[in-house]
């Protein structure tokens, strides 16, 4: 007779262990010593500490054919370190909200704390994501999307609530306005105006820099003035000195947010915040506006209202209608899919990613001289325009948002592609003020989330 034919061996999962060098490391040494059995599907990669451990370590993982991926250090208060596993904490609580909102598995993402003296808890930890990771099967093309029969739809946005202003009230904001630049300039207060003026396109307004008198006059205000003008502080300030910087309360969160990274010195600034009425295109309200009452930013030098212009931040003094930010129930919408189906979505998404930057560009917050998307040594993101590359590239632009995000929207409004880079912002922010508290915020003194911790902050994602 033949002889039988061999079975092929079982799948077995491939997993990259990042583990800290003074405890869990050595928690896997003593697991050894003590002849402690457990699969042997784990590949370690050991770290000086889990506080060093970038998240885009772990999206290479993946990229390079992990199945699963586990983290894990000493036990927060016995780092080496002091404090690296308190803000590694929150910043793993952070990427593995962002992963799992774009349908990660959960089963192929683990954290935990593992000291030098838990063998038994180290080989039952790789046991335990062994077993998760074997029940996810094979990752694949994990930059590409399972394709569903149909992908799901937004809900859809309700009518704005409030009505465009008046042509008078804006005409008065804007002759405040332009009285107030030609004054600062005048009197060499400041050396140039940041806003806006008149855009070749009827009713369209486009960012201008004022030197003169006669500049400033071509100043103007109106629901057109979309760009977020703080992204221009940097590179004004460096050529012209101190600048005035037209802002409305959107655009307040990124003017805190380079105040508080030193980007730009608080004395070569001056805000002139604008009372807003919220800006509207193809008479649609921006998404952003709903819930936003359009009061001045409290950090800001100048009010102008229609009644006129004056020092500090001073309430507007107009009532406006407010309605729930829409962006919540498109969130809640997709966090109630299945994992595959919210994975679809965002595939589909990233894959009309042209890769053009322009996101990047008008961000105020992505001011790094040679972004991690430019680097090549290593060649952290891939410069290639597929699902990979795209996937890669959008969730780390994403995660170094993380409460650091003004809310300006301003990404998602120039994205070429349509991706809903709003989204992503929106529920990363939602999960810092749940989480920390934290909220857009105009004090500068204040640190970022993931700047700072709290002893006590939620581990319940850490075995």
């Amino acid at each position: 007779t033949a002889p039988k034919a061999a079975e092929p061996p079982a799948w077995q999962p491939r997993i990259t262990a990042l583990i800290c060098n003074w405890c869990t490391y050595a928690g896997a040494d003593m697991a050894g010593t003590t002849r402690r059995a457990y699969p042997a599907s784990v590949r370690a990669v050991r770290v000086p500490c889990t506080g060093r451990i970038d998240p885009l370590v772990i999206l290479k993982a993946f990229e390079q054919g992990a199945d699963g991926v586990v983290v894990s250090g000493c036990h927060p208060g016995d780092c080496h370190y002091v404090q690296g596993n308190y803000f590694a904490r929150r910043r793993f609580a952070m990427f593995r909200s962002l992963v799992e909102f774009l349908g990660l598995d959960a089963r192929r993402l683990h954290f935990a704390w593992v000291s030098a003296s838990e063998g038994t808890k180290w080989s039952q930890l790789v046991e335990d994501v062994t077993s998760a990771v074997r029940e996810a099967g094979p990752i694949g093309d994990w930059g590409g999307a399972k394709r569903a029969a149909s992908l799901p739809a937004l809900p859809d946005v309700p009518e704005a609530p409030r009505r465009q202003p008046p042509a008078a009230e804006q005409d008065a904001v804007s002759a405040h306005l332009r009285a107030l630049a030609t004054r600062l300039l005048e009197e060499k207060q400041v050396a140039a105006v940041v806003g806006y003026t008149p855009g070749p396109l009827p009713g369209s307004m486009v960012p201008a820099f004022a030197t003169t008198a006669d500049e400033a006059a071509a100043l103007g205000w109106s629901e057109r003035c979309y760009n977020d003008l703080v992204v221009y502080a940097p590179t004004a300030r460096k050529k012209w000195g101190k600048v005035a910087i037209v802002v409305k309360r959107c655009d307040a969160g990124a003017a805190s947010g380079l105040l508080r990274e030193s980007q730009i010195p608080k004395g070569d600034v001056t805000l002139i915040g604008v009372s807003c009425p919220g800006v509207w295109e193809d008479g649609r309200l921006a998404l952003k506006c709903y819930d936003c009452k359009g009061e001045v930013p409290g950090l800001c030098d100048w009010t102008v209202t229609p009644a006129g212009a004056q020092p500090g931040a001073v309430a507007s003094g107009a009532t406006r209608a407010v309605a729930a930010d829409p962006r919540d129930a498109q969130v809640a919408f997709l966090e109630s899919l299945p994992a595959h189906q919210r994975w679809a979505f965002w595939m589909d998404a990233f894959e009309r990613c042209l890769r053009c930057y322009g996101c990047r560009a008008v961000c105020p917050l992505c001011y790094c001289q040679t972004c991690v998307a430019d680097k090549n040594q290593p060649q952290w993101v891939p410069t290639s325009i597929d699902a990979e590359g795209n996937l890669i590239w959008n969730v780390t632009r994403a995660f170094h948002l993380v409460g650091r995000c003004g809310g300006c929207d301003e990404c998602a409004r120039v994205c070429p592609a349509d991706v809903r880079l709003d989204l992503l912002n929106h529920k990363l922010w939602t999960e810092v003020k749940t989480r920390f508290g934290a909220a857009y915020f105009d004090d500068p003194a204040q640190p970022a989330p993931l700047a700072t911790f709290r002893p006590d902050d939620a581990q319940e994602f850490i075995r």
